[in-house]
């Protein structure tokens, strides 16, 4: 059940709070419950998975920061060999099967592994793209879709490609000629080309959020939180 969130950097704490995904799957569908210390009352409470708030790289922890600890999660797991449906496009071609399908679990581990490999989204030494924060921005949802952006349903509208946006505003992968740029491989990942501060990040994260809204009218709302003062 959580083979297509290999490679996802983090820890078990972490998970529910970002609501972690990729290829088609949520973490929220495999938790059962979160244990966390209530910092407002000193308490340790149990939430159940639908007390959570979990959304699209959402959740309660992440809409309250500071306010709870994740101390435990528990998961419900799948027995056997078999993958979960599989519901990405890219995951279920380069699997070779149908969508909705399963596959062998390892199988579907190892080929998100390579297409994570693909777009630099797993840590190498190797590749100087892969030092980046991951996907540095969310798609976007919205009531109506550009014309020719990539978009499938989500929410009560539709949720775009924000790659397909910054690149159609005129951001193309290796945008940037500072310390931080647009990776090679992917326009959603910001990249550290050496020496960059965060100052730097957030520098080439609001010209690109900046060129998209006045490109299209859509706000691109960062995946990672900021904390400090460089909010």
């Amino acid at each position: 059940g959580l083979e297509a969130l290999s490679g996802i950097p983090g820890t078990v704490g972490a998970a529910p709070i970002q609501n972690i995904g990729a290829y088609g799957a949520e973490v929220a569908s495999s938790v059962v419950s979160v244990r966390v210390l209530d910092r407002r009352t000193g308490q340790v409470v149990e939430l159940p998975a639908a007390a959570c708030g979990f959304g699209y790289r959402h959740s309660l922890f992440k809409a309250e920061p500071g306010s709870r600890v994740v101390l435990a999660v528990r998961l419900r797991l799948a027995r056997g060999s078999a993958s979960a449906p599989v519901r990405y496009a890219e995951l279920a071609r380069a699997l070779g099967v149908e969508l909705g399908s399963t596959a062998p679990a390892a199988q579907v581990r190892e080929a998100v592994l390579a297409l994570r490999r693909g777009k630099g989204m797993v840590l190498d030494p190797a590749d100087p793209d892969s030092v980046s924060a991951g996907s540095f921005f969310t798609n976007p949802v919205v009531a109506q879709a550009p014309e020719g952006a990539p978009s499938w349903p989500a929410d009560g509208g539709v949720k775009v490609s924000a790659a397909w946006l910054i690149e159609q505003a005129g951001f193309g992968k290796g945008w940037g000629d500072g310390p931080v740029g647009l990776s090679t491989k992917h326009t959603l990942a910001l990249v550290n080309r050496g020496g960059a501060t965060t100052a730097d990040l957030l520098g080439v994260a609001r010209a690109v959020r900046d060129g998209v809204r006045a490109r299209f009218g859509i706000t691109l709302v960062p995946e990672p939180v900021v904390v400090g003062s460089h909010r």
